[in-house]
């Protein structure tokens, strides 16, 4: 664990940040939290005395250029959520996913205290575009051109910055790249609106959680063939935290359970779970996503960084569907801000 430290969460009141705000909370360090709460809401970063929340977006250059040299680790979790939404706004994907990056890393070249600068990148934007068998993607960086959404090709971006800061100016930078992660706080439609009705039903493990516990019917695309990564939230943490201390700066890192099921087994499980009987609703394949089957492979991670996900999925879903019951008042109070656009 990161101990005496002054630490910096770009995008920390979002899903994951938040979460790792909690997680390293403690009386020896100091935590400054940027988040211009487009994908998230004030309520999910503590009130405490060792916390600054600063509203705003770290691609605004009053923002950015008040960041003084004082910290010993940035965690750069800020981004466009989702490939739905990038689509439909591929400024918006730019501005919230690409400038952040390059304008943070930029502003952090000069800094002397840092430690490491852990970038958040995606396994979306490196895994093979398949519906047959998947391998395990590993940490390679050579990266297709054939991307899926604007979103994986920010997160690809950021990528490249990282690793052009890290050479050219010896920028101490860690990437780790993000499988499906699920668990307690992620609030569906937090945030403002973003054009679609992505903004609410944002990822896939909330979406079906919230619609089993109203006895509704789980759409399922494509007959649920796809196949996904799935990794619960604090074992995202705890990685994260590991790759600020041990990780090898300029190099990558999968944050992975290793482990590859399909969307059907997901609904399944959801509803056995919840004890849904709706029968499911079965959609056509989503035109745009041709990354049909994929998992990470978490063997570097374990060897280099001594990280391995301890959460087992089926448990990991029972406790993210108790916290989902325990909180329907406040999901529902963040689904109806977008009622009138749904």
């Amino acid at each position: 664990m990161i101990k005496d430290a002054h630490v910096l969460i770009v995008g920390g009141a979002g899903f994951v940040g938040s979460n790792l705000v909690k997680m390293l909370l403690s009386p020896k360090i100091k935590i400054h939290v940027i988040d211009n709460l487009l994908s998230a809401e004030r309520f999910n970063v503590p009130e405490a005395e060792n916390i600054i929340f600063t509203e705003g977006s770290i691609s605004d250059d009053d923002i950015v250029g008040n960041l003084v040299d004082e910290y010993d680790y940035v965690f750069h979790l800020a981004t466009y959520h989702g490939n739905q939404s990038s689509i439909h706004d591929p400024l918006a994907d730019h501005e919230n996913n690409t400038l952040t990056s390059l304008k943070l890393f930029n502003k952090l070249k000069t800094f002397k205290r840092l430690k490491k600068v852990v970038y958040s990148s995606a396994g979306c934007s490196v895994a093979e575009k398949t519906f047959g068998d998947a391998k395990p993607s590993k940490e390679v960086d050579i990266v297709s051109l054939d991307m899926d959404s604007p979103y994986s090709i920010s997160k690809i971006i950021g990528e490249f910055y990282a690793k052009y800061y890290f050479k050219q100016h010896q920028l101490p930078v860690v990437r780790v790249r993000f499988q499906n992660v699920f668990g307690p706080g992620e609030v569906l439609g937090a945030g403002k609106w973003r054009g679609t009705p992505a903004t609410v039903w944002r990822n896939v493990t909330p979406t079906f959680i919230y619609k089993a516990l109203k006895k509704m019917s789980l759409p399922l695309e494509n007959n649920g063939v796809a196949t996904r990564d799935f990794i619960y939230v604090d074992d995202i943490c705890r990685g994260l935290i590991q790759a600020a201390r041990l990780g090898k700066t300029g190099d990558v890192y999968n944050l992975a359970s290793g482990k590859e099921i399909s969307i059907r087994e997901l609904a399944e499980t959801i509803n056995q779970l919840t004890g849904n009987t709706s029968p499911i609703e079965h959609l056509p394949k989503r035109s745009w996503d041709h990354s049909g089957k994929r998992f990470g492979c978490p063997l570097k991670a374990e060897q280099e960084i001594c990280f391995k996900a301890a959460t087992d999925f089926y448990e990991g879903m029972k406790t993210t569907i108790a916290w989902t019951q325990n909180n329907l008042a406040l999901i529902e109070k963040t689904i109806d801000k977008h009622k009138k656009y749904l």
